[in-house]
């Protein structure tokens, strides 16, 4: 449940319906997703975040199925379902197959399991790994 309301499109401020209409136009779609609705109460989180989303998600070195399949993984690791479902419903319209998405959920869990064993077992980094050391 929503700790602020959703605000429908006859509630936003000027500078929130402005990014409103850039989301639209951007994703073309009317769809605005209640996350948006719910920084709608903050128009400078809204813009701000809107921005930086955008950048982040754009065309760039790494595919944008890609971008949406490792935003994924993150949510999975923060426990963020909304994300998890909005993320992974755009990775499917990017076309990630149900083979993909198998195989980042075994990802997933194996870095989660690999990654406990390891803080538990309090390993050492290996030498070859350091990152300033890579070649």
């Amino acid at each position: 449940m929503a700790t602020v309301k959703l605000l429908s499109d006859d509630e936003l401020s000027g500078e929130a319906r402005a990014v409103f209409d850039d989301i639209r136009k951007v994703r073309k779609s009317d769809v605005v997703n209640n996350f948006w609705r719910a920084l709608a109460h903050d128009p400078k989180t809204l813009r701000r975040t809107w921005e930086s989303i955008k950048e982040v998600m754009a065309p760039g070195a790494l595919d944008p199925k890609v971008k949406e399949m490792l935003y994924v993984a993150v949510s999975i690791a923060h426990g963020c379902s909304y994300c998890i479902h909005s993320h992974t419903a755009a990775a499917r319209a990017k076309g990630m197959s149900e083979a993909e998405y198998g195989e980042l959920l075994a990802i997933v869990g194996m870095a989660a399991e690999t990654n406990r064993l390891v803080t538990a077992l309090g390993v050492p980094v290996d030498e070859a790994f350091l990152a300033d050391r890579a070649e």
